[in-house]
């Protein structure tokens, strides 16, 4: 129970117990994928299914997401209060239910709106998934205000853990609820898993001294200054998903499969944002709430220089692996059974344009979390507005020559301009943020990237002729040992160049896991 308790004294040290959680649940999540792929492949049952989530998803984003993650943490390290935390809840609650009953009421009229290219038998399914989908919202609704809880008083096992059991709950959906209800079951698994996410986090509340109480204040003064802060950003993460929903939407145009592939490839490549642009943000936010509140600016500027240098550590490789070996990784994950090849390659390929914005999309978190701990949402709204249309614009002009891959394009397109009008205002705002500290990181781990890339490729080919590739294990081996290879090369470079995140990350991985530090030589912070 200790370890499940254990609050993260450094960003680094957070961001290792959320990496290592966001890996494990990124795992099932390929699991998921992989039973869903061999079993329906990219067909008709899926393309409803994912289409199924997407009103829920832009609902809880907007509701909950907006809500929480710009302001709770904030507001809940300044009150310090469970009765803050319970009013919170219950408003949360009953604005989900309220908006999930009216979505209820309109399902099949909100399908047909998020699926316009697919039949009227196709649209009924999406609605039948919608309805029972919408349960799994609320309680992950009050699932996410435990879990901000969690994050402000950094014990991030517990809330780390929340989405691997959520993932197992969708499993058990698609290997055993299908089998006694038929594909609806897919939906009640996603009900399943949302249930032990918020159990799980739950129990962390309580082992933190959380008490119950029955609470219902709209007009209190903390939820006015929550609700103000939630507002620029609700629309940010609207313009977000509703892009997201619009990509959704030009893929149902594309042809049968083609929204199942573009979820697939985003399904993946969110794999390395999650793991640590996402982990990175969320163990950095506490920090950079506390150092602004205490107007503590350079100890601000050196946790954010420091994080972003740790997200190109980790993020410069992931991009060079996911290129070269994009096609074994996409075959590992979803090639299987139904999903047949000619799918396999329309994924690998959209997954490489979202590849090449890894670094884009995982600082775009660290920027916004900044901004959220100046209290300032308006920035990142607008930054997402302009991000969004230059999306849009992309999108509508790309899927047509290009298809599916062509939305792969216009997302990272988008994900290059939301970036930079994000980091060059919070440079006017607060001053350097180390840019040349991170430039020389940056020259530093390119380096040492193209040696993984070399390695990589080079030992791709070979590995070929050892391993049957016809068979998931030849594919899995095949890709696993080049990837390996390409890391051990990145990690010997990036030694012999000296770079201070290798070392700190080695450093931090001893006081976290080993409880012993060995002195860094030749760095200098």
């Amino acid at each position: 129970m200790t370890f499940l308790n254990t609050q993260s004294k450094t960003i680094i040290g957070a961001a290792a117990v959320l990496g290592v959680f966001s890996f494990v649940s990124r795992l099932f999540g390929f699991i998921r994928d992989r039973i869903l792929a061999g079993t329906f492949g990219a067909g008709d049952t899926l393309d409803a299914y994912y289409a199924a989530f997407k009103i829920p998803d832009l609902l809880f984003s907007l509701i909950v997401v907006g809500s929480l993650s710009a302001g709770f943490i904030p507001l809940f390290l300044k009150q310090s209060s469970w009765r803050f935390t319970n009013n919170v809840l219950h408003l949360t609650l009953v604005v989900m239910a309220g908006l999930s009953f009216i979505l209820l009421l309109f399902a099949t009229p909100f399908s047909a709106l998020v699926a316009p290219g697919f039949s009227p038998h196709k649209q009924e399914m999406v609605a039948e998934f919608l309805r029972v989908m919408l349960v799994a919202q609320i309680l992950l609704a009050g699932s996410t205000v435990f879990g901000s809880v969690l994050q402000g008083i950094k014990r991030f096992v517990l809330y780390a853990a929340a989405p691997v059991v959520y993932n197992i709950g969708i499993i058990i959906g698609a290997v055993w609820f299908v089998d006694w209800m038929g594909p609806i079951g897919l939906a009640w698994g996603v009900v399943l898993g949302a249930a032990l996410h918020a159990l799980i986090q739950l129990f962390g509340c309580l082992q933190a001294g959380y008490a119950y109480e029955t609470v219902f204040d709209p007009k209190a003064k903390e939820v006015t200054e929550l609700i103000k802060l939630t507002g620029p950003r609700m629309l940010g993460i609207a313009l977000t998903q509703l892009l997201y929903l619009a990509l959704a939407i030009f893929a149902s145009t594309l042809g049968a499969g083609s929204v199942t592939i573009f979820q697939f490839a985003y399904n993946i490549q969110f794999f390395p944002i999650g793991i640590i642009g996402v982990s990175l943000a969320v163990a950095a936010f506490p920090t950079f709430s506390e150092t602004i509140a205490a107007r503590q600016m350079d100890a601000f500027r050196a946790s954010f220089s420091s994080t972003v240098r740790q997200a190109l550590f980790f993020l410069i490789p992931l991009t060079a692996l996911f290129l070269i070996l994009r096609a074994q990784i996409v075959r590992v994950v979803v090639g299987a059974g139904a999903f047949d090849w000619p799918s396999t390659i329309l994924t690998a390929d959209t997954l490489a344009f979202f590849a090449l914005t890894f670094v884009p999309q995982a600082l775009i978190f660290i920027l916004a979390r900044a901004f959220y701990a100046l209290h300032d949402t308006i920035t990142p709204l607008t930054a997402g507005l302009i991000g969004s249309l230059v999306g849009l614009i992309s999108a509508f002009l790309f899927r047509e020559p290009f298809g599916v891959i062509g939305l792969g394009m216009a997302y990272s397109l988008s994900a290059i301009v939301h970036l930079v009008l994000l980091w060059v205002p919070l440079h006017q705002r607060v001053g350097s943020l180390g840019e040349a500290r991170i430039a020389e990181s940056f020259m530093k781990l390119f380096a040492a990237g193209m040696a993984c890339v070399l390695v990589a490729q080079f030992v791709k080919a070979p590995l070929s002729a050892l391993f049957p590739l016809h068979t998931f294990l030849g594919v899995l081996l095949q890709g696993g040992f080049a990837g390996v290879l390409g890391l051990m090369a990145y990690a010997g470079a990036a030694r012999l160049l000296k770079t201070h995140e290798l070392f700190a990350f080695v450093e931090a991985l001893q006081k976290k896991w080993f409880r012993k530090v060995k002195p860094v030589e030749a760095v200098v912070e």
